[in-house]
Protein backbone atom coordinates (compact mmCIF):
# COMPACT_ATOMS: atom_id res chain seq x y z
CA UNK A 1 0.00 0.00 0.00
CA UNK A 2 2.72 2.70 0.82
CA UNK A 3 3.90 2.18 -2.58
CA UNK A 4 0.92 2.98 -3.92
CA UNK A 5 -0.29 6.39 -2.06
CA UNK A 6 1.31 9.28 -0.30
CA UNK A 7 0.02 11.71 2.04
CA UNK A 8 1.90 14.84 1.71
CA UNK A 9 1.02 17.80 4.77
CA UNK A 10 1.06 21.28 3.92
CA UNK A 11 2.27 23.09 7.19
CA UNK A 12 2.44 26.53 7.49
CA UNK A 13 3.39 28.72 10.41
CA UNK A 14 2.26 27.14 13.58
CA UNK A 15 -1.12 25.12 13.50
CA UNK A 16 -2.34 24.43 17.33
CA UNK A 17 -3.80 21.17 14.45
CA UNK A 18 -1.23 19.95 12.73
CA UNK A 19 -0.47 17.58 15.25
CA UNK A 20 -4.17 15.80 15.29
CA UNK A 21 -3.68 15.68 11.72
CA UNK A 22 -0.51 13.80 11.73
CA UNK A 23 -2.25 11.62 14.52
CA UNK A 24 -5.20 10.69 12.24
CA UNK A 25 -2.41 9.98 9.12
CA UNK A 26 -0.39 7.36 11.29
CA UNK A 27 -3.97 5.92 12.14
CA UNK A 28 -5.12 4.75 9.19
CA UNK A 29 -6.19 0.69 8.76
CA UNK A 30 -3.58 0.63 5.69
CA UNK A 31 0.05 2.15 5.80
CA UNK A 32 0.64 5.36 3.05
CA UNK A 33 3.55 7.08 2.97
CA UNK A 34 3.45 10.71 4.54
CA UNK A 35 5.76 13.36 3.74
CA UNK A 36 5.51 17.07 4.78
CA UNK A 37 6.02 20.20 3.23
CA UNK A 38 6.18 23.80 4.13
CA UNK A 39 7.24 27.06 2.84
CA UNK A 40 7.27 28.95 6.25
CA UNK A 41 10.16 26.21 8.38
CA UNK A 42 9.95 27.01 12.21
CA UNK A 43 11.04 24.98 14.91
CA UNK A 44 7.46 24.00 15.89
CA UNK A 45 7.22 22.22 12.46
CA UNK A 46 10.38 20.64 12.74
CA UNK A 47 9.88 18.84 15.90
CA UNK A 48 6.72 17.61 15.03
CA UNK A 49 8.56 16.47 11.37
CA UNK A 50 10.90 14.88 14.06
CA UNK A 51 8.80 13.75 16.83
CA UNK A 52 6.62 11.40 14.01
CA UNK A 53 9.34 10.32 11.89
CA UNK A 54 7.95 12.36 8.67
CA UNK A 55 10.37 13.81 5.81
CA UNK A 56 10.07 17.34 5.90
CA UNK A 57 10.89 19.42 2.90
CA UNK A 58 10.66 23.13 2.21
CA UNK A 59 9.35 25.28 -0.36
CA UNK A 60 12.88 27.71 -0.76
CA UNK A 61 11.03 28.60 -3.86
CA UNK A 62 7.28 31.25 -4.38
CA UNK A 63 5.45 30.66 -1.36
CA UNK A 64 1.38 30.73 -1.37
CA UNK A 65 -1.50 28.23 -0.85
CA UNK A 66 -1.21 26.85 -4.28
CA UNK A 67 2.83 27.09 -4.91
CA UNK A 68 3.08 24.64 -2.10
CA UNK A 69 0.16 22.09 -3.09
CA UNK A 70 2.33 21.96 -6.17
CA UNK A 71 5.43 21.37 -4.48
CA UNK A 72 4.00 18.88 -2.36
CA UNK A 73 2.56 17.40 -4.68
CA UNK A 74 5.79 17.36 -7.13
CA UNK A 75 7.72 15.51 -4.10
CA UNK A 76 5.83 12.35 -4.15
CA UNK A 77 7.06 9.35 -6.08
CA UNK A 78 3.61 6.96 -5.88
CA UNK A 79 0.28 6.88 -8.71
CA UNK A 80 -1.48 8.35 -5.75
CA UNK A 81 -1.23 11.50 -3.95
CA UNK A 82 -3.66 13.42 -1.22
CA UNK A 83 -2.84 16.88 -0.21
CA UNK A 84 -3.17 16.62 3.64
CA UNK A 85 -4.07 19.95 4.89
CA UNK A 86 -2.70 20.78 8.26
CA UNK A 87 -5.94 21.86 10.06
CA UNK A 88 -7.99 19.00 9.16
CA UNK A 89 -8.36 15.28 10.09
CA UNK A 90 -8.57 12.05 8.01
CA UNK A 91 -10.74 9.06 9.29
CA UNK A 92 -9.43 5.68 9.23
CA UNK A 93 -10.38 4.27 6.48
CA UNK A 94 -9.61 7.06 4.15
CA UNK A 95 -6.33 5.70 1.98
CA UNK A 96 -8.17 2.34 1.80
CA UNK A 97 -11.27 3.57 0.27
CA UNK A 98 -8.98 6.11 -2.06
CA UNK A 99 -6.85 3.46 -2.95
CA UNK A 100 -9.74 0.81 -3.36
CA UNK A 101 -11.78 2.69 -5.50
CA UNK A 102 -9.05 4.29 -8.03
CA UNK A 103 -7.64 0.76 -8.31
CA UNK A 104 -11.29 -0.13 -9.50
CA UNK A 105 -11.64 2.43 -11.62
CA UNK A 106 -11.36 2.99 -15.57
CA UNK A 107 -8.76 5.83 -16.17
CA UNK A 108 -9.24 7.30 -12.61
CA UNK A 109 -8.35 11.05 -12.62
CA UNK A 110 -9.35 12.03 -9.10
CA UNK A 111 -10.81 10.05 -5.77
CA UNK A 112 -13.17 12.69 -3.25
CA UNK A 113 -15.54 11.66 -0.18
CA UNK A 114 -17.96 13.09 1.72
CA UNK A 115 -17.03 14.73 4.59
CA UNK A 116 -18.15 16.40 8.03
CA UNK A 117 -17.12 19.88 9.47
CA UNK A 118 -14.76 20.32 12.46
CA UNK A 119 -16.39 22.98 14.58
CA UNK A 120 -15.04 23.88 18.24
CA UNK A 121 -13.94 20.59 17.97
CA UNK A 122 -17.38 18.97 17.25
CA UNK A 123 -17.66 16.39 14.55
CA UNK A 124 -21.18 18.28 12.04
CA UNK A 125 -22.34 15.91 9.68
CA UNK A 126 -25.05 18.10 8.82
CA UNK A 127 -25.80 21.71 8.59
CA UNK A 128 -27.55 23.71 5.01
CA UNK A 129 -23.96 23.79 3.45
CA UNK A 130 -23.12 20.04 3.66
CA UNK A 131 -27.06 19.26 2.46
CA UNK A 132 -26.27 21.73 -0.61
CA UNK A 133 -23.21 20.08 -1.40
CA UNK A 134 -24.14 16.70 -1.46
CA UNK A 135 -27.18 17.38 -3.52
CA UNK A 136 -24.98 18.79 -6.16
CA UNK A 137 -22.40 15.99 -6.25
CA UNK A 138 -25.12 13.45 -5.85
CA UNK A 139 -25.69 12.45 -9.85
CA UNK A 140 -22.03 11.02 -9.08
CA UNK A 141 -22.98 8.46 -6.77
CA UNK A 142 -24.09 6.83 -9.98
CA UNK A 143 -21.40 4.94 -11.29
CA UNK A 144 -21.53 5.36 -14.95
CA UNK A 145 -22.11 8.94 -14.11
CA UNK A 146 -18.57 9.56 -13.02
CA UNK A 147 -16.97 9.15 -16.33
CA UNK A 148 -19.67 11.26 -18.07
CA UNK A 149 -17.86 14.65 -18.74
CA UNK A 150 -21.75 16.05 -18.89
CA UNK A 151 -22.47 15.09 -15.47
CA UNK A 152 -19.26 16.38 -13.98
CA UNK A 153 -19.55 19.56 -15.43
CA UNK A 154 -22.83 19.82 -14.41
CA UNK A 155 -22.05 18.55 -10.65
CA UNK A 156 -19.47 21.85 -10.40
CA UNK A 157 -21.49 24.40 -12.57
CA UNK A 158 -23.89 25.32 -9.27
CA UNK A 159 -20.76 25.67 -7.31
CA UNK A 160 -17.73 23.39 -5.51
CA UNK A 161 -19.53 20.25 -3.98
CA UNK A 162 -15.97 19.11 -3.73
CA UNK A 163 -13.76 19.16 -0.67
CA UNK A 164 -10.26 19.96 -1.73
CA UNK A 165 -8.57 18.17 1.39
CA UNK A 166 -10.67 14.94 0.61
CA UNK A 167 -9.29 14.41 -2.94
CA UNK A 168 -6.62 11.94 -3.94
CA UNK A 169 -5.04 12.50 -7.30
CA UNK A 170 -4.14 9.77 -9.62
CA UNK A 171 -0.97 11.18 -10.73
CA UNK A 172 -0.31 9.08 -14.01
CA UNK A 173 -3.77 10.44 -15.62
CA UNK A 174 -3.34 14.22 -15.04
CA UNK A 175 -1.77 17.36 -15.65
CA UNK A 176 1.62 18.18 -14.33
CA UNK A 177 1.06 20.86 -12.47
CA UNK A 178 -2.91 20.19 -11.40
CA UNK A 179 -3.48 23.61 -9.92
CA UNK A 180 -2.72 27.08 -11.68
CA UNK A 181 -1.20 29.90 -9.71
CA UNK A 182 -3.90 31.90 -10.13
CA UNK A 183 -7.18 32.21 -7.48
CA UNK A 184 -6.68 32.62 -3.76
CA UNK A 185 -10.01 30.90 -2.98
CA UNK A 186 -11.03 28.87 -6.02
CA UNK A 187 -7.78 27.34 -6.60
CA UNK A 188 -9.30 23.93 -6.00
CA UNK A 189 -12.79 24.33 -7.87
CA UNK A 190 -10.68 25.96 -11.14
CA UNK A 191 -8.94 22.33 -10.60
CA UNK A 192 -11.84 19.98 -10.75
CA UNK A 193 -13.15 22.86 -13.70
CA UNK A 194 -10.57 21.73 -15.42
CA UNK A 195 -10.13 18.00 -14.62
CA UNK A 196 -14.14 17.57 -15.50
CA UNK A 197 -13.21 17.97 -19.12
CA UNK A 198 -10.58 15.29 -19.48
CA UNK A 199 -11.52 11.52 -20.26
CA UNK A 200 -11.40 9.18 -17.04
CA UNK A 201 -13.22 8.95 -14.04
CA UNK A 202 -14.26 11.58 -10.70
CA UNK A 203 -14.26 8.82 -8.26
CA UNK A 204 -16.77 9.78 -5.71
CA UNK A 205 -17.53 8.40 -1.92
CA UNK A 206 -20.64 9.37 -0.94
CA UNK A 207 -19.60 8.07 2.74
CA UNK A 208 -17.64 10.58 5.49
CA UNK A 209 -14.14 9.66 5.00
CA UNK A 210 -12.39 12.94 6.72
CA UNK A 211 -13.42 16.28 8.91
CA UNK A 212 -12.55 19.96 7.43
CA UNK A 213 -11.85 22.25 10.52
CA UNK A 214 -14.27 25.40 10.23
CA UNK A 215 -11.68 28.04 12.17
CA UNK A 216 -11.21 31.84 12.41
CA UNK A 217 -7.90 31.81 11.29
CA UNK A 218 -8.29 29.75 8.75
CA UNK A 219 -7.14 30.76 4.94
CA UNK A 220 -11.07 30.64 3.71
CA UNK A 221 -12.50 32.33 6.36
CA UNK A 222 -9.90 35.10 6.31
CA UNK A 223 -10.64 35.01 2.61
CA UNK A 224 -14.48 35.81 2.97
CA UNK A 225 -13.77 38.59 5.28
CA UNK A 226 -11.87 40.48 2.63
CA UNK A 227 -14.85 39.60 0.08
CA UNK A 228 -12.17 37.91 -2.61
CA UNK A 229 -14.44 35.47 -3.18
CA UNK A 230 -17.00 36.52 -4.26
CA UNK A 231 -14.91 37.57 -7.30
CA UNK A 232 -13.33 34.32 -7.77
CA UNK A 233 -16.74 32.54 -7.68
CA UNK A 234 -17.95 35.10 -9.92
CA UNK A 235 -15.30 34.16 -12.88
CA UNK A 236 -15.79 30.20 -12.16
CA UNK A 237 -19.51 30.91 -12.86
CA UNK A 238 -18.89 32.41 -16.17
CA UNK A 239 -17.16 29.34 -16.84
CA UNK A 240 -20.26 27.65 -16.93
CA UNK A 241 -23.14 30.19 -17.99
CA UNK A 242 -23.71 33.19 -19.73
CA UNK A 243 -22.91 36.68 -17.49
CA UNK A 244 -26.52 37.23 -16.59
CA UNK A 245 -26.75 33.94 -14.82
CA UNK A 246 -23.30 33.85 -12.90
CA UNK A 247 -24.65 37.10 -11.59
CA UNK A 248 -28.12 35.71 -10.42
CA UNK A 249 -26.12 32.52 -8.85
CA UNK A 250 -23.58 34.27 -7.15
CA UNK A 251 -26.31 36.13 -4.79
CA UNK A 252 -27.61 33.12 -4.16
CA UNK A 253 -24.08 31.26 -3.37
CA UNK A 254 -22.73 34.31 -1.85
CA UNK A 255 -24.46 33.25 1.53
CA UNK A 256 -23.71 30.02 1.63
CA UNK A 257 -20.51 31.91 3.03
CA UNK A 258 -21.76 32.82 6.22
CA UNK A 259 -21.69 28.23 6.88
CA UNK A 260 -17.97 29.70 7.60
CA UNK A 261 -18.80 31.50 10.61
CA UNK A 262 -17.95 29.86 13.92
CA UNK A 263 -20.84 30.95 15.72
Amino acid sequence: MSAKHTFVICAYKESAYLEECILSLKQQTVKSNIIMITSTPNNYIRELAEKYEIPLNVNEGEGGIVQDWNFGYAQCRTPYITIAHQDDVYFPEYAEHAVNMLESAKKPLIYFSDYCEIRNGEKVENNQLLKVKRMLLSPLKVKKFQTSRFIRRRSLAFGCGICCPSVTFAVENLPNPVFTVHFRSCEDWEAWERLSRLKGTFAYDATIQMGHRIHEESETSIIIGDNARSTEDYEMYCRFWPKWIAKILIKLYSKSQQSNNID
